[in-house]
């Protein structure tokens, strides 16, 4: 484990914990996906809405919860990135541990309904809801781009979430999704 992916945790860690006390809890997991859902305006979307939290729920129950190693419900930065680097060592287990959370934020993100995010639809994403800024969300999105599109389809929305949580590449563009990383 390197020190790059604890830079690229922080960075999660810090559009996790919503409320800004320090810590996650199952309440700021929650309202993480109200974040994206207010921000996706999704009244009409409410089965993609509902999908979300119950994903969410799962995550905090099977990733998160269990990296509280003191009990007190809350999970500070130091039991994060502790329980990141055991919960998340194997890129083989992406597909149950993270995919069916990404998939309900790729169709949240996607605003309208193409099956592919553009640039506008990232920066509306990731910068309201994600804290990213517009410069940040502009370069990262360029570069996840990989096949230069305009958009991103769901295997290159997975691929950077996948280089996101799993590689060690501190120039790799997904390195930057949830905001720039000291470098």
């Amino acid at each position: 484990m390197t020190e790059i992916r604890d830079l690229k945790y922080r960075q999660w860690f810090k559009g996790a914990d919503v409320d800004g006390d320090g810590s996650i809890t199952r309440h700021d997991v929650r309202l993480m996906g109200e974040r994206y859902i207010a921000a996706r305006g999704t009244g009409q979307q409410i089965a993609t809405a509902r999908q979300l939290t119950e994903g969410l729920d799962a995550f905090w129950a099977t990733v998160i919860a269990p990296m509280d190693q003191d009990g007190d419900g809350k999970v500070d930065l130091r039991e994060m990135t502790e329980g990141f680097r055991r919960a998340l060592a194997d890129p083989a287990l992406y597909a149950q541990q993270v995919g069916p959370v990404a998939d309900c934020y790729f169709d949240l993100i996607d605003l309208d309904g193409d099956d592919r995010v553009d640039q506008a639809e990232f920066a509306e994403i990731f910068g309201q809801a994600g804290n990213v800024s517009q410069e940040d969300c502009a370069a990262v999105f360029t570069a996840l781009d990989l096949d230069g599109s305009g958009g991103m389809d769901r295997a290159e929305f997975h691929q950077a979430l996948t280089e996101f949580f799993y590689g060690e590449d501190p120039n790799a563009p997904a390195a930057h999704l949830f905001g720039k990383i000291p470098g």
